[in-house]
C-alpha cells in the first residue's frame, strides 16, 4: 500500500511540474498575444487615420470630377441640339421633296391613264 501511495505521489508531482510547465507557457503566450495586440491596434489606427485623410482627397477627387462631368454634359446638349436643328431643317426639305415626288407621280400616273384610256 506504502508503494502505491508513493506511485501516486510522484504521480501527482509529475502533474504539478507539467501544471506549473502550462501556466508558464501561458503567460508567455498572454504576453506576446498582448504586445501583437498592442501593435495590431497601432496598425489599425494608422490606417484609419491614412483612410480619413484619403477621404478628404477622395472628395476633393469627386467633386473635380463631378465639375469635368457636368461641362462635358452641357458640351453633348449643345452639340445634339445643333445636330437636332440641322436635322429639322433636313426633314423640311424632304417633306418639300416627297410631296413634289408625289405629285409627279400623280400626273405620271394619270398621263398613263389619260393614254391608255384614249383621252389623249
Amino acid at each position: 500500500m506504502e508503494a502505491r501511495i508513493a506511485r501516486i505521489e510522484a504521480d501527482v508531482a509529475h502533474l504539478r511540474t507539467d501544471v506549473g510547465d502550462i501556466k508558464i507557457d501561458l503567460r508567455t503566450l498572454r504576453d506576446k498575444m498582448d504586445t501583437r495586440m498592442d501593435r495590431f491596434e497601432v496598425k489599425l489606427d494608422s490606417l484609419r487615420d491614412t483612410m480619413l485623410s484619403g477621404d478628404a482627397a477622395l472628395r476633393d477627387s469627386i467633386q473635380n470630377g463631378d465639375a469635368a462631368l457636368r461641362d462635358s454634359i452641357a458640351a453633348l446638349r449643345s452639340e445634339v441640339s445643333a445636330q437636332i436643328s440641322g436635322l429639322k431643317g433636313e426633314i423640311a426639305a424632304a417633306k418639300v421633296w416627297a410631296l413634289l415626288l408625289y405629285f409627279a407621280f400623280a400626273a405620271g400616273m394619270l398621263g398613263t391613264m389619260a393614254r391608255g384610256f384614249g383621252w389623249i
